[in-house]
């Protein structure tokens, strides 16, 4: 089985070119004016235009309000909106009755009722993203938390591991969670914000590298 690879935090044309070349399946433009990887709207939607098939792009937002929402779907016209904040399953089934894209909600796991608590989210988000627990910021802050935790865990959504992966330990990551997707940002930086190509290179290659010793 193909695991997907997602590529968050991008914020020009080269690393998006990067990550096709490299073989991701998602990359991540981040709408949060805390975040390194901030961008604009604006930006956010001509990099979506520029994003070559078949990548697949994803709008970050945190605690954005309905407004900030509905402007950055109209704006940026992403295949995915990822909720990165407190967002309750109730607002999300506001933005996902309209009906317009894809929605997906990172939660931070500290512990097993984390992810029974996840069970909320069933039939609303189309994807979880289980990364660590938010600190200064809510994501991107090269931290893992305890893969075990997701060990025999009865999954009913969709999902993917976030937190602290980076190419060298991405392959372990998956043996440990048999995650179907893994998201990788500040672990393919050369610092907070800016992306190394051959980190992202190496980031995929490793995901390969380990599908192709699963499947033979």
């Amino acid at each position: 089985m193909k695991t997907l690879i997602k590529i968050c935090g991008l914020s020009n044309i080269k690393s998006i070119e990067a990550a096709a070349r490299a073989g991701a399946d998602y990359i991540g433009l981040v709408h949060f004016e805390k975040s390194p990887r901030h961008i604009s709207l604006e930006q956010a939607a001509e990099l979506c235009k520029a994003a070559p098939e078949p990548l697949k792009t994803v709008l970050l937002l945190v605690n954005a309000d309905p407004k900030t929402t509905g402007l950055a779907i109209n704006t940026v016209r992403p295949d995915v909106i990822q909720f990165h904040g407190s967002e309750t399953s109730e607002w999300l089934k506001i933005v996902r009755d309209q009906g317009r894209t894809e929605i997906w909600k990172a939660l931070g796991v500290k512990d097993k009722p984390t992810l029974a608590k996840s069970a909320r989210f069933e039939g609303i988000a189309d994807r979880l993203l289980f990364d660590a627990p938010a600190k200064t910021l809510p994501g991107g802050t090269g931290t893992t938390f305890d893969w075990s935790l997701l060990a025999g865990h009865a999954h009913q959504i969709p999902w993917g591991l976030a937190g602290g992966l980076d190419p060298q330990n991405v392959a372990s990551a998956l043996q440990a969670t048999n995650a179907p997707l893994v998201d990788v940002s500040s672990g393919v930086e050369s610092e907070p914000g800016i992306k190394d190509v051959d980190r992202i290179a190496a980031f995929c290659q490793a995901v390969q590298d380990f599908d192709k010793e699963q499947s033979s």
